[in-house]
């Protein structure tokens, strides 16, 4: 009797495992043996094998994320009776080179007589370029002057649009000269002008925007007379002409922002 419970204990473990596992299917469950024998046979023990579920890891889904799409190159010729993409890119193309005209002008740390020249002045003729209507020269690495004798009525006009100009100056009046003080160059001048340098590139992104509109709007009208797939694809390529604008400006305003901050 002492003899059988040993054994039944023996037993008990092995043969519910065993019993579990018939109760799972095969692919559940693995057999592991144990170390030992009784009475010349070995034994078995089942245990339920663990579902594995492969998740994508944070590096995978990176990578995936940063792939490009399939890039579109459009033969201008075959769709020039649709929309001219040649003239599209060189009205994006004039965006980008107005910003970096802009940034080497007027965004300088060290103020220069000639990045006063193309200010801009409000006069009864029309908009004009400082240049156009005063003589702009150095008198010390601290001072501009700005002659105003031959246009002496478009002085105050001048000082406003010196004031304006977003450049941190303060021009003074004697008679018809006009004395502009060159700020020095603090931290917070540095970051007045990095802000003025995001202020333009937006602005170049607005035009930027209001081009590609325009030349939606503008398949659109070809849309009874074109496929489907062909106005796709030119859809696809105005984008991807926009988006590369958009990151060549991003680029330069990232240069720019590392120059001016020093």
């Amino acid at each position: 009797m002492a003899l059988g419970l040993r054994c039944f204990r023996l037993a008990h473990p092995a043969f519910c495992n065993s019993l579990a596992a018939l109760t799972r299917p095969v692919s559940e469950v693995t057999l592991k043996t144990m170390s030992g024998k009784q009475n010349d046979h070995r034994q078995y023990m089942a245990y339920p094998a663990l579902p594995v579920r492969h998740f994508a890891t944070k590096k995978a889904k990176a990578k995936g994320k940063g792939q490009s799409q399939t890039r579109v190159n459009i033969n201008t010729t075959l769709v020039e009776d649709i929309i001219n993409l040649e003239e599209l890119d060189e009205e994006m193309k004039s965006v980008m080179e107005a910003l970096k005209d802009n940034f080497n002008k007027t965004l300088n740390i060290r103020t220069s007589p000639g990045s006063l020249d193309h200010i801009t002045v409000v006069t009864a003729d029309g908009k004009l370029a400082l240049n156009q209507i005063g003589q702009i020269s150095m008198k010390s690495p601290q001072l501009i002057l700005v002659n105003m004798s031959s246009f002496p009525e478009c002085t105050a006009a001048a000082i406003k649009a010196i004031r304006e100009s977003g450049m941190n100056l303060n021009p003074e009046v004697e008679g018809m000269l006009i004395r502009v003080p060159i700020p020095k160059v603090t931290r917070e001048h540095r970051e007045m002008l990095v802000k003025l340098a995001k202020q333009n590139t937006n602005k170049a992104k607005d035009s930027l925007r209001k081009i590609r509109t325009n030349a939606m709007n503008k398949l659109k009208k070809s849309k009874d007379k074109t496929s489907e797939d062909t106005l796709r694809l030119i859809e696809k390529q105005i984008s991807q002409m926009a988006d590369d604008t958009v990151a060549e400006l991003d680029r330069h305003l990232a240069v720019k922002t590392k120059e001016l901050l020093g």
